[in-house]
C-alpha cells in the first residue's frame, strides 16, 4: 500500500507534473543553445520583487497597513507590556533621495511620481508603474518592460553617473549642481521622485562572499545610492537590499524587507511560464540620457578611482555556524543577541588581546519621531566572561562558565529594556 507521500509523487506524475515535462520539453527545444532557465530566473525574481514592492507601497498610503508594536514579553499575553511604534518616518520609504548639499544634505519626497528607476550595466531606465488612479501596473506589462530593459544591448556607458553618489558628499553637491548646469535637471528629477531603484547585475552571486560584496559594494556603476533604498537581483537569482540610511533605521527597513519577501515567494505575480503582456515597453521605458562636460567626466573618473581604493581596503568574508543558534540558545535561556554581542567581544580580545568599548543601535520608535538610542554592548560582565573564555577557561568549570554567560545575557536584556524605555542610566 502507497504511503501518503509516495500517492502525492504519483498524483503529481500522472497529472500537472506531466504537462509540466512537456513544456520544459518543448521549451528546451526552443533554446537548444543555450539553458532553458537562463535569464528566466533573473526576470522572474526582479518582477515578483518589484510587484510585491508596489503592493506594500499601496497598502502603507491606503491607510491599511498594520501597525507594528513592541512586546517586551511576546509569549505572555498580547497586550501586557506592549508599545506601538511610531511609524511618521514610513513616508519617507518611497519616491525619496538624499540629495547633496554643501555642508548639509537634503531628503526629496514627492509621491507624485508614479514611475521606478531601473539601473543595468550603469545604463539608467525609468517606466511607469502607477497610472493617475493610482492603480498599479499588471504584473505581466512590468515583466514586459524588464525584459525590454534585460534584452537591451546598449553597451556600459563610458562615464555612469550613477557612481557620483559613492564619492563625498561636498564634491558630489558641486558636481551634482554642474549636472543641473549642463540640463540635465528633467532626468535627475525623474530619479529623484521614482518611487524605488531596481538594480539588475549581471553578476552571478553564486558564493556568499560574491553575494556580499555585490550587494555592499558591486562596482558602484550600477547604483543610485542616494534612494531611500535600491532593490538589487543578480543574473542568477540571488536578491538583496541596499538602504540609505538618513531616512529611516534598519529595523525599519528590515520590517518592509520581511513584508515584500513573504508577498514575493508566498503570492508571486508572474511565474517562469508566465507570458509577459503584450505592449509597447520601447515607448514605455525611457532611457535616461545624460549631458556630460569634461568637468563632469573627469569628476566621474575620480569618483570611480576613490571608490575602487576604498573597495581595496576592504575585506569581506564570513561563515556558517551549524551547531547550535538562537532556538538552542532560548532553550538555555540566553538571550541570541547577547551572546552575538559577547561574541564580538571575545573575537576582538582573542585578535588584538584587549577589549574595547562598543556599541549597538535601540529603535526609539516607542516616542514620537523617535530614531536610534544606543545600547553599550561592552560592560564589565562581557570583560570578565571574555576573558575567562579566551584566557582562563580552565581555571573555571563548566557551571561557572555558564553562569557567566547567563549574567551576560541577563544584564544585556535589561539594557536593552531600559533603552527601549528612553530611561537613563548610569552603565557598568
Amino acid at each position: 500500500m502507497a504511503t501518503p507521500a509516495e500517492k502525492i509523487a504519483q498524483d503529481f506524475l500522472n497529472g500537472v507534473g506531466r504537462e509540466l515535462h512537456k513544456e520544459l520539453v518543448a521549451k528546451d527545444k526552443i533554446n537548444n543553445h543555450t539553458s532553458y532557465i537562463s535569464g528566466t530566473v533573473h526576470l522572474v525574481w526582479a518582477t515578483n520583487l518589484l510587484c510585491s514592492t508596489l503592493r506594500y507601497m499601496k497598502t502603507l498610503r491606503a491607510g491599511l497597513l498594520e501597525p507594528n508594536v513592541l512586546h517586551f514579553q511576546p509569549y505572555g499575553p498580547q497586550m501586557v507590556d506592549a508599545y506601538p511604534l511610531d511609524m511618521s518616518h514610513y513616508h519617507r520609504v518611497f519616491n525619496t533621495t538624499r540629495i547633496p548639499g554643501q555642508g548639509r544634505d537634503e531628503l526629496f519626497t514627492n509621491e507624485k511620481g508614479h514611475h521606478v528607476l531601473v539601473m543595468r550595466n550603469g545604463n539608467m531606465y525609468v517606466f511607469d508603474v502607477v497610472d493617475r488612479d493610482g492603480n498599479l501596473l499588471k504584473p505581466t506589462e512590468i515583466q514586459a518592460h524588464l525584459n525590454y530593459i534585460l534584452t537591451d544591448l546598449t553597451p556600459a556607458p563610458a562615464f555612469p553617473i550613477g557612481i557620483l553618489t559613492s564619492e563625498n558628499r561636498d564634491v558630489w553637491a558641486e558636481l551634482r549642481d554642474k549636472l543641473v548646469n549642463c540640463g540635465n535637471t528633467d532626468n535627475l528629477r525623474l530619479v529623484d521622485s521614482a518611487v524605488c531603484c531596481l538594480c539588475l547585475d549581471d553578476a552571478s552571486m553564486k558564493k556568499g562572499d560574491d553575494m556580499l560584496h555585490s550587494l555592499l559594494l558591486a562596482n558602484g556603476c550600477n547604483r543610485w545610492l542616494d534612494k531611500s533604498f535600491s532593490l538589487h537581483v543578480s543574473k542568477s537569482g540571488e536578491a538583496g537590499i541596499c538602504m540609505e540610511h538618513s531616512w529611516g533605521d534598519g529595523m525599519t527597513m528590515t520590517d518592509i524587507l520581511e513584508k515584500i519577501y513573504k508577498d514575493s515567494t508566498e503570492q508571486p505575480q508572474v511565474h517562469p511560464g508566465s507570458v509577459a503582456a503584450a505592449v509597447d515597453s520601447a515607448s514605455a521605458v525611457h532611457q535616461l540620457q545624460f549631458n556630460l562636460d569634461s568637468v563632469l567626466k573627469n569628476g566621474i573618473k575620480k569618483a570611480n578611482d576613490n571608490f575602487d581604493l576604498h573597495v581595496s581596503q576592504l575585506s569581506i568574508d564570513f561563515m556558517i555556524f551549524g551547531k547550535g543558534g538562537k532556538e538552542t540558545m532560548k532553550k538555555n535561556n540566553l538571550s541570541p543577541d547577547s551572546m552575538a554581542q559577547l561574541a564580538f567581544q571575545m573575537g576582538f580580545l582573542r585578535m588584538r588581546g584587549q577589549t574595547v568599548p562598543t556599541s549597538e543601535s535601540c529603535s526609539m520608535a516607542r516616542f514620537k519621531h523617535g530614531r536610534l538610542e544606543i545600547i553599550p554592548s561592552a560592560t564589565t560582565y562581557t570583560k570578565q566572561c571574555s576573558n575567562a573564555f579566551v584566557y582562563q577557561r580552565d581555571q573555571h568549570s563548566v557551571q561557572q562558565l555558564k553562569a557567566m554567560l547567563c549574567q551576560c545575557s541577563r544584564y544585556h536584556r535589561q539594557l536593552v529594556k531600559e533603552a527601549h524605555m528612553g530611561e537613563f542610566k548610569i552603565f557598568l
